[in-house]
């Protein structure tokens, strides 16, 4: 009686897993012919340029800092030396703590532009999965998928959900 409730499960487990529908695509493809993506990458672009400016407008300011210093060391009595080298050593702890921030800042605004993109792929990936009655989509992009004979590439439907 043992050996026939294993095997109805067995053939139950067997059953089910003919009954599983693969399907694959590459995530970053579509990403990449989304609309929405170039807008961003633009608007990151621009944001990037900006920080860096800003920057590069710190950075002159430093070296001109130092000519001037390098220039006029010789004029200078020794307590304004001291003042002259606080205010460069002053600006080097800005650019810095410049660089820093705006390093992270550029990542958070990257989160920020891409992120709408990314659920709106994903909410249309998950609706193609309904629709189709799909059990698994992998994505082919991150290198999981080792083997993909049996599955479905369901980029166009995603395409065609998204209107693209």
């Amino acid at each position: 009686m043992k050996k026939l409730a294993l095997l109805t499960l067995l053939g139950l487990l067997t059953f089910s897993t003919y009954a599983q529908k693969f399907g694959h695509l590459n995530a970053q493809e579509l990403i990449s012919i989304m609309p929405e993506r170039d807008k961003a990458v633009a608007e990151l672009q621009d944001y990037a340029k900006g920080l860096e400016s800003q920057l590069m407008s710190m950075q002159s300011e430093y070296q001109s800092m130092i000519e001037d210093y390098q220039n006029n060391e010789a004029s200078y009595d020794e307590l304004t030396k001291q003042d002259k080298i606080a205010e460069i050593q002053g600006l080097e702890q800005r650019i810095t703590t410049f660089q820093q921030s705006a390093q992270t800042s550029l990542q958070n605004k990257e989160i920020e532009l891409l992120q709408p993109i990314e659920e709106k792929a994903t909410n249309a990936i998950n609706a193609v999965a309904e629709k189709g009655k799909y059990t698994y989509i992998l994505d082919s992009s991150s290198g999981i998928l080792l083997y993909s004979k049996d599955s479905e590439n369901i980029l166009d439907k995603v395409k065609k959900e998204l209107g693209l």
